[in-house]
């Protein structure tokens, strides 16, 4: 019926458009025989409304008309043609590529549909569910690729990435061991975030499991035993890769006695920056020349260890002789153009070939000189010496509660923090500390983003704020802000979303350039610093229980985000602090030894809590309790790998 509709509408226009000017054609060619004369325009001026003349005037206006009609008429189809264009450009028509795919899978159907199985089919496999973190982060596969991890600067195998991973959670424990609760802090470095590669790395393998383990000591890229030159445009890269690759693996085992040695000649040219700290870092040795390095080797150095895969590494740069080389029981890598050993050419991704054969040889760990500076930071330790216990201060309350916790410069007027004796009636309650939780009128809400929940953790943090790109940098360490922009933008609308379909209060605001929670919401967080800060100002007996019971859990329990350990460590000096101000001031000495257990179950790395609590059983009486407790904290500083290394101690 449609398409005789059309028919009949298109044959009733053609019409329309023929027949009147067929009409008048024939019917008035008696009346306009040609163009008027000059004598009958002369005559018509004189006398216009003469018949002839009315009657050419008609046949004008009726021409007139037709030809109004015909415009309305061509227009009108014009324009729905241009319609009907445009939609047909818009059809979602397939490929090339899908058309053949199509294709190759109807062949395949009709293929199989008549071919006869004499085996049951297998039972399909479930589908594998897509989570709502894998829809928003499509582009994890430019940080991580098969078998290692690319980092602004270089590129990481994925075991070495795991074991800087490893090394910067030792710098959060070593920092939490030397800290003294209630003293002042005279280490500004204390709570200073890990570099800006080591981040990256940590974000980019936050969801992998570790690797199975290697080979103790094993280098990363097995090196012939007469030693190699690096050559080609990775060549410095590589070696530090080796560098920090060797440094590492002797970090995970702390019986590894080989050393790494480099030249000073090496160090100046590949880590010009590391020179200062390069006495701080363990394991690794600057020595002028390769003599000296041979002095350094373990004089049980022969064949055993090669074929145990534990050789020492010796890095040099500069002109040598065969003779050097050639070291017993370690690997000698040089950048020395003119060296008679074996020669790979690595590029800056880190692929080799073995320049004699052309064979492809084993990836390497390639960074340049500001990844691999980042990476030595983490391995660097602190040599600060113990004080003398005659000066040490005695414990005073200090306001860490908003001096320890990083800030941003104002730009808007940051949310008052609630004071620890205000009843929690707010309708939306955001709880950090511990497992992080969004309450609206005590109802959980599920937040289905894990970058939401971690926006709303940083906000807590930063109650002043963040930008745009501050909070792409804290969410997305490693990736250029501008690339990931638009995942923020994403997100925060999902949260928003996923808030209005609860409250109408607006948890996140945007104020200017800044995002920031809404003032009027609950912070357990704010509540613990309003608390710290009321006590250390007051510093009243009592007033500290404020705070110990304020903390119900370390800051986002159970989440590596890269950014989390700096705020994370601050909020527990705060109650570590109330809790050692509060034994200090108690009288009952058992009172004061409940306190400092607490404390203890909070932080079992500090060592300074450690001894007090074991002077204060040995003054109860209670010797063999005093030296249980230190022998525990001692093991578990063993497990942990740190038990050997330099600390601050209260004694």
């Amino acid at each position: 019926m449609s398409g005789a509709r059309r028919l009949a509408g298109a044959t009733a226009v053609l019409a329309v458009l023929a027949i009147p000017p067929w009409l008048l054609a024939t019917l008035t060619r008696a009346h306009l025989p040609g163009w008027p004369t000059s004598t009958q325009l002369r005559d018509w001026l004189t006398d216009p409304l003469t018949p002839a003349t009315l009657t050419t005037g008609l046949i004008a206006v009726a021409w007139l008309l037709w030809l109004g009609m015909a415009y309305t008429v061509t227009v009108t189809a014009a324009r729905r043609l241009r319609a009907g264009a445009r939609w047909v450009r818009h059809l979602p028509l397939p490929t090339p590529w899908q058309a053949a795919a199509t294709s190759i899978a109807g062949a395949a159907a009709l293929t199989t549909a008549h071919t006869p199985s004499t085996h049951p089919p297998d039972p399909p496999n479930p589908p594998t569910p897509i989570t709502a973190d894998e829809l928003e982060h499509p582009s994890n596969a430019a940080q991580t690729e098969q078998g290692g991890v690319v980092v602004p600067g270089g590129w990481l195998p994925d075991d070495i990435a795991h074991h800087i991973a490893a090394a910067a959670a030792l710098v959060w424990l070593r920092r939490r061991r030397a800290h003294q609760p209630g003293q002042p802090d005279t280490d500004a470095t204390q709570l200073t975030p890990l570099p800006a590669t080591v981040t990256a790395v940590q974000a980019a393998i936050a969801d992998q499991p570790p690797p199975p383990a290697a080979t103790t000591g094993a280098l990363q890229a097995p090196l012939p035993p007469a030693g190699i030159r690096l050559a080609g445009d990775g060549a410095d890269h590589a070696a530090r890769g080796l560098l920090v690759t060797r440094l590492l693996t002797a970090l995970r085992d702390p019986t590894d006695t080989t050393p790494v040695i480099v030249t000073s000649n090496a160090l100046t040219r590949l880590l010009p920056s590391v020179a200062e700290i390069a006495a701080t870092i363990p394991g690794l040795h600057v020595v002028d020349t390769l003599d000296h390095a041979a002095a350094l080797l373990p004089a049980s150095s022969t064949s055993s260890t090669a074929d145990h895969g534990i050789p020492s590494l010796v890095l040099t740069a500069g002109p040598a002789t065969a003779a050097p080389l050639n070291l017993p029981g370690a690997r000698v890598v040089t950048l020395d153009a003119a060296a008679p050993v074996p020669t790979w050419r690595v590029d800056c991704n880190g692929h080799t070939v073995d320049h004699q054969t052309g064979q492809p040889r084993p990836r390497m760990c390639v960074l340049d000189g500001t990844a691999a500076a980042d990476l030595l930071a983490v391995l660097a330790q602190p040599t600060t010496a113990a004080p003398d216990p005659a000066a040490s201060a005695p414990a005073r309350p200090i306001n860490r509660a908003q001096a320890k916790i990083p800030r941003q410069a104002n730009r808007i007027s940051p949310p008052t923090p609630q004071r620890p004796t205000e009843a929690a009636a707010t309708a939306v309650q955001l709880r950090v500390l511990g497992r992080p939780a969004l309450l609206i009128d005590s109802k959980e809400v599920a937040i289905r983003r894990s970058a939401a929940l971690q926006i709303l953790v940083f906000l807590a943090v930063h109650p002043d704020g963040a930008t745009t790109t501050r909070l792409v940098q804290a969410l997305w360490p490693g990736l250029p802000a501008h690339t990931v922009t638009g995942r923020l933008y994403t997100t925060l609308s999902d949260l928003r979303s996923t808030i209005r379909a609860t409250s109408a209060d607006q948890v996140v605001v945007h104020t200017e350039d800044r995002y920031h929670l809404d003032p009027r919401t609950y912070v357990d967080l704010w509540r613990l610093q309003a608390a710290a800060h009321h006590s250390a100002t007051t510093n009243a007996p009592g007033s500290w229980q404020a705070a110990m019971d304020a903390y119900t859990g370390d800051l986002a329990a159970g989440h590596t985000w890269p950014w989390i350990d700096p705020p994370r460590e601050a909020a527990r000096r705060l109650v570590l602090d109330a809790h050692t101000n509060a034994a200090a001031a108690q009288t009952d000495p058992h009172e004061r030894l409940r306190l400092l257990q607490a404390a203890i179950r909070i932080d079992p790395y500090n060592q300074q809590l450690h001894q007090l609590a074991a002077d204060q059983l040995n003054a109860l009486g209670d010797s063999a309790a005093a030296a249980d407790l230190l022998h525990t904290h001692r093991q578990r500083l063993r497990l942990a790998g740190i038990l050997d290394q330099p600390m601050i101690t209260a004694r």
